[in-house]
């Protein structure tokens, strides 16, 4: 069983955003040359379906790519107003910094992975981030608007207590931490019983279950046919300081059996 929403929903959701809110506009992607950059445009390419007219340009790059700013200044002389990122935040950053330099300003939407403040908005400029746009599930340990969230408190002890090595603005961490509280509900939920039988049997009932680091009214449901637990995602944008939310919690359960 996975845990977070698939990457071709994730995809989906960007593709819904840009029809819904851009729908004659041109689009560019730079997308990571791997299975997961290819399953998110993946998911994006479907989501659009007619409108995949409006790609002018994509392009693959690898993680070692030598070449963005070339990429970023092909992406800008194709004229496109919006500008589609699917990669890993410290690409992200180079990307949203290039573009900057080269003053151009389109509506660019990350993926969630690269959408944390203390590793790709920051290093590209605060200011040079503002507006960005992406889909989120889980709480940005480097947000400020977290600051005194109990739960994120409780996270940042943990922390001090056990990774001590780790930063406590890894994302990663904080996917890990919240499986984790998964699992112990799933344990719970066994008693006594132990069994793989039973482990699987409560692991596909969860029922509204929220993690503690899950956005605001994101939760976990599951069913013998239904296993993945997190089907939600929240549209936000970045002020300059903070990821705002916008829009009502994004239900990625349609994409489900498509992305299989």
């Amino acid at each position: 069983m996975g845990w977070q929403p698939s990457f071709r929903s994730e995809g989906r959701i960007y593709a819904n955003y840009i029809q819904a809110y851009y729908p004659k506009k041109k689009i560019v992607v730079l997308w990571q040359n791997d299975q997961f950059g290819r399953m998110l445009y993946r998911g994006i390419q479907e989501g659009l379906g007619d409108l995949n007219r409006l790609v002018l340009v994509d392009i693959a790059f690898d993680i070692a790519d030598e070449h963005l700013e070339g990429h970023v200044s092909i992406l800008k002389r194709a004229g496109a107003d919006i500008f589609v990122f699917l990669g890993v935040p410290s690409t992200a950053s180079k990307v949203i910094k290039l573009a900057a330099s080269l003053k151009w300003r389109p509506v660019i939407i990350v993926n969630d992975a690269s959408a944390s403040i203390a590793n790709a908005m920051a290093p590209a400029g605060l200011e040079n981030s503002a507006g960005v746009i992406s889909a989120a599930f889980l709480k940005d340990p480097s947000d400020p608007a977290w600051k005194n969230d109990p739960a994120m408190k409780d996270w940042f002890a943990f922390m001090d207590k056990y990774h001590h090595v780790e930063s406590t603005n890894n994302s990663a961490a904080v996917y890990g931490y919240g499986a984790a509280e998964a699992l112990t509900q799933v344990l719970k939920q066994c008693g006594d019983d132990l069994s793989r039988e039973n482990i699987m049997r409560q692991a596909a009932s969860l029922r509204d279950q929220q993690p503690s680091v899950a956005l605001p009214n994101i939760r976990m449901s599951t069913s013998p046919n239904s296993y993945l637990p997190i089907k939600q995602m929240r549209l936000v944008q970045f002020d300059g300081r903070s990821w705002q939310p916008f829009g009502d919690v994004i239900e990625t359960a349609f994409t489900e059996g498509a992305a299989r």
